[in-house]
């Protein structure tokens, strides 16, 4: 719990979380990254709920109905539900039949009725008294029908019914899905829907984004069923309390509250319910692929030419040098006639020589299979073994190439020039590539443009922090488009780097940070340890170390007797280091050493190229019972797609990911792997390819899962602990 307190003190002082998680272990307990996101996403759901709460009592209270117990049950909860719940019948609302029945007089029956204790008289007797042609109550059954409106209204308003009604919803109603009348389902999308059904508790995320995207293409309907007699049964048993001439008024009521008021209203309300349990899973889909994505294994720091294939217009190429740096650019004309391979051949020798290029990245688009060959014959024939060529997945490469990032960057070019330099930077360094693109035109995730987009667009941008700050930035080469995903630095910010960058030349140490306008003692703190100069004045400036613990460092080289430097060029002496001796705490001695050990290391995979068939080049090629090598592009709830070099991903689906049961594909696979699947069928007339990998995979296979840390108590429950501790104020 006092990790948990010290997390918010942290966040409301500022902190970031990849600083709070990499530079505040001792303060935190050691929490991860995680879990300090788990804490600040429900710190912000309780503040929210904090302010709704106080609009609730001030419009109640200026309405005179506040009395003690209620303003004590809206203090109490911590659930917005609930709170929505206990304001209805205070919530300024429409003219409704209930509404009409009161302004007739006939509020007293209706609390007749719901006392459910016999007067003097009876109810007939007692109804007729309420006969009044002036206020347009004719008969004593008008009267009786006015006062079931206004009780079926009060226990549509009774905050611990619809709770109860709502959870009976979800626990026993069914998602049934038709085709709508006249629809027109050309591809027949949807064609499982038509006639579906599946219990709420347990519809699938995937199936549940399907349906309501047939819904929105006016393709299909759905509704959610309950049986009725449930309903009313648990309705009845809260609101019957002994038998009476009430009674069958009471019940009367009771089943028009249901069919006209909650039914409706509660099926909104899960509607909604079931869409953000959707949105939220389809997010974290496609989180999980974009952080895999973003730290895919960079080629590293060589020269790379970078081919846009094309059929017509020839394929646009163009050639970084090992920093990234845009040198020339030129067309090979592939297709255009017999000998335009010859002529593309030389352009591509010239190019390869004049810029000691090291690799080749092909943009995997319209004509890339062709490409791919011409390049491979090409090396194999002229023997550079010394060069490698690699297809790049180009998602996202045209958005870049017409974005305003684009046009800064390079106002001179072309557009598909630009999309030649992307693509060669992809393969040199895919994180500092792809910040620059809108992530979700980057082709992973399911669903992504049904989902509530300002969450999904907060939730992709704390993915992307998350993988800058942990790979770490380079202060003298990086862009302003990186930059700005550093912790504690703005785009504003990010930009005067680089202005001061270009006016003063390279940065020679991190303290030199505090010269650039806009970067305070705050910022510098949140932001001097992910950033790294190499070369500079202090050889701790390339390390994950935090200038507040060079101190710690030069204590370590004192007890060694031995300089800064020698701790980085000679790590072995660091196993002499006496902790103890040390004022630095267990978790931050011990990142220290870490990173002293392998200064600057990039935490990222080992660059590996994959080899696709050389005799799988379209779709035609691909034949049931081949055994290929791919790539997974994409992982979603219901399988994996994977890139097998025939312009057309093929599906493992999630029954022929592994040889064990999974409940989640990304148990057995991640974006960006390579993997070897079988070809169950291809379906040339759907484009459709299916894939496995169960029969081909072994123990060692399986793709490793970060252990999760499981702490006692769940963040979320710690959470809410504390918050009622607090009274969340």
């Amino acid at each position: 719990m006092r990790g948990l307190v010290a997390v918010i003190e942290l966040l409301n002082e500022g902190g970031t979380v990849p600083f709070i998680a990499r530079y505040r272990k001792e303060a935190t307990g050691n929490l991860d990254e995680v879990q300090i996101r788990d804490i600040e996403e429900k710190l912000a759901y309780f503040r929210d709920l904090v302010a709704r709460r106080e609009t609730i009592l001030a419009s109640i209270l200026e309405q005179g109905k506040l009395t003690g117990e209620l303003k004590a049950r809206i203090e109490a909860t911590l659930d917005k539900s609930e709170l929505e719940d206990l304001y209805m019948p205070y919530r300024p609302k429409r003219r409704t039949k209930a509404t009409i029945a009161r302004e007739k007089g006939l509020e007293p029956l209706a609390i007749y009725l719901m006392a459910q204790e016999a007067g003097e008289q009876p109810l007939a007797v007692l109804a007729a008294g309420f006969v009044n042609a002036e206020k347009e109550v004719n008969s004593v059954e008008e009267a009786l029908e006015g006062a079931r409106h206004i009780v079926a209204e009060m226990l549509s308003e009774d905050a611990d019914l619809r709770k109860a009604l709502r959870q009976l919803m979800f626990d026993e109603g069914v998602i049934v899905s038709r085709k709508a009348m006249d629809a027109v389902d050309e591809q027949e999308k949807f064609k499982m829907y038509y006639e579906y059904r599946e219990p709420v508790k347990t519809i699938p995320s995937h199936r549940m984004l399907a349906v309501r995207r047939g819904e929105s293409e006016s393709v299909l309907y759905f509704l959610i069923e309950l049986e009725p007699p449930r309903a009313l049964g648990v309705m009845r048993g809260r609101v019957l309390r002994r038998e009476g001439d009430w009674t069958g008024q009471l019940e009367l009521a009771i089943e028009d509250a249901w069919k006209r008021l909650l039914n409706p209203s509660i099926q909104g309300e899960l509607r909604l319910e079931l869409k953000k349990r959707s949105d939220t899973d389809a997010i974290q889909v496609f989180r999980e692929n974009l952080h895999h994505l973003l730290l895919a294994p960079p080629a590293g720091p060589i020269s790379i030419l970078g081919i846009d294939p094309g059929l017509r217009t020839g394929c646009k190429v163009a050639v970084v040098d090992e920093t990234g740096k845009f040198l020339a650019n030129d067309v090979l004309y592939l297709h255009t006639s017999k000998n335009a391979a010859d002529g593309a051949a030389r352009v591509l020798e010239k190019l390869l020589v004049e810029h000691n290029v090291r690799a080749i990245a092909i943009g995997n688009g319209t004509a890339s299979r062709e490409t791919d060959a011409f390049v491979r014959d090409f090396l194999r024939e002229r023997r550079l073994d010394t060069i490698f060529s690699v297809t790049v997945s180009e998602s996202g490469a045209s958005i870049y190439s017409a974005s305003d990032i684009a046009r800064q960057e390079f106002p001179d070019l072309d557009l598909t020039v630009r999309g030649a330099i992307s693509i060669a930077r992809r393969l040199q360094d895919p994180l500092s590539e792809l910040v620059k693109v809108d992530p979700k035109s980057i082709g992973v995730g399911q669903y992504q443009h049904d989902v509530d987009q300002r969450q999904l667009q907060q939730s992709l941008e704390t993915v992307i922090e998350t993988c800058v700050n942990r790979v770490g930035v380079d202060l003298n080469t990086s862009s302003w488009t990186l930059l700005r995903y550093v912790s504690g630095i703005t785009e504003r910010t990010a930009l005067n780097i680089v202005s001061y960058r270009n006016e003063h030349g390279q940065f020679r140490s991190r303290a030199e940070l505090n010269k650039v306008t806009g970067i305070g003692a705050k910022t510098f703190e949140q932001a001097a340890g992910f950033l790294r100069i190499r070369n500079g004045e202090n050889p701790l400036d390339m390390t994950a170390v935090h200038p507040e613990s060079y101190g710690v460092v030069e204590e370590i080289a004192r007890s060694l007797d031995a300089p800064v430097g020698e701790l980085i060029s000679r790590p072995e002496l660091l196993a002499k280091v006496d902790a103890k001796q040390l004022s630095a705490g267990t978790y931050t001695l011990k990142d220290i050493l870490e990173e002293l050990r392998k200064p600057g290391r990039d935490p990222r995979d080992k660059f590996v190229a994959p080899s696709f068939s050389e005799t799988v080049r379209e779709f035609a090629d691909v034949q049931p019972e081949m055994v290929l090598e791919g790539v997974v592009t994409n992982v979603t709830k219901f399988g994996a797609f994977v890139d097998i070099g025939v312009h057309q991903d093929g599906l493992v689906h999630i029954s022929e990911l592994s040889n064990r049961f999974i409940k989640d594909p990304s148990e057995a696979v991640k974006a960006g792997q390579i993997v070897k699947v079988k070809v169950l069928s291809a379906d040339a007339k759907s484009k459709r390819i299916a894939l496995s990998m169960k029969t081909l995979m072994g123990p060692a296979q399986r793709a490793p899962r970060e252990a999760a840390k499981k702490p006692e108590i769940s963040m979320s429950d710690k959470l809410n602990l504390l918050a009622t501790k607090w009274k969340v104020s």
